[in-house]
């Protein structure tokens, strides 16, 4: 009898495990400095998808260390200075703005520190010399992406930016600078940094997993494939295609 009745509870717990709502999530990949010049996608734009969007919790791409500082210059003098974040109009001129009227939460989930920059700025600098062959191939990589994605389409149309073989483009671009210099820029390295990006938007998606919670992850474009491959690995995940809250495309 008793190991029927556990048996029971441990068939509802299962259930109950399985039925549990899915997250919501979009990885919607940025431009930074270039949302400011962009017709396709600009300040204007990013607040229509935001809206359209309408998540629970912002995954950006602001340290832990700076949002609060950030948020308490703009909710006293509608501006912010703060460095780390200043950098980034998308959330100094189009997300943070949008706080009093939608009911997100700002979480942020940069891991980058000045002391990490600073190292491997210093530290690039260095195997540019001593390992000159291996750098060459790193740039040559990185600039063969940059003329593909131009070539595929407008470097600033989130339609292009938003596919599987921009994706793909990053992807080849990057593998070079990680294989040979990952390890000698420690904790910012790109597997590393991209890891340590990730746990934090892990951790803000297991204090909720289970609720049905939406969540919009903002993080440079070229991050994009590394966040999505982790992402389709959770079975408490729903990724939700960015072209869905995007304009209709303009008729033929």
């Amino acid at each position: 009898m008793r190991c029927t009745l556990i048996l029971t509870l441990l068939a509802l717990l299962a259930t109950g495990c399985a039925g549990a709502p899915r997250s919501e999530v979009i990885v919607l990949g940025m431009i930074h400095g270039s949302h400011r010049q962009s017709e396709l996608y600009g300040i204007q734009q990013i607040q229509q998808i935001v809206r359209r969007v309408d998540p629970d919790f912002i995954l950006c791409e602001i340290p832990p260390d700076r949002i609060e500082a950030a948020l308490t210059e703009y909710r006293s003098t509608g501006e912010i200075a703060e460095s780390r974040v200043v950098r980034f109009p998308e959330y100094v001129e189009a997300i943070i703005p949008l706080e009093g009227e939608l009911s997100f939460e700002l979480v942020p989930c940069a891991a980058w520190t000045q002391e990490m920059a600073t190292y491997r700025r210093e530290k690039l600098a260095t195997l540019k010399t001593t390992r000159s062959r291996d750098y060459a191939e790193m740039s040559a990589a990185q600039e063969r992406a940059d003329e593909q994605i131009r070539a595929g389409g407008q470097s600033d149309d989130p339609r292009w930016i938003h596919t599987d073989l921009y994706d793909g483009y990053v992807r080849e671009g990057m593998e070079p600078y990680n294989r040979h210099f990952n390890d000698d820029l420690g904790l910012g390295g790109w597997d590393n940094i991209n890891a340590a990006h990730f746990a934090l938007i892990e951790k803000a998606l297991e204090a909720h997993r289970g609720e049905g919670k939406r969540f919009l992850v903002t993080f440079g474009s070229w991050h994009k494939y590394w966040f999505l491959e982790q992402l389709r690995a959770r079975a408490d995940v729903r990724l939700l295609e960015v072209g869905s809250f995007l304009d209709d495309p303009p008729a033929p």
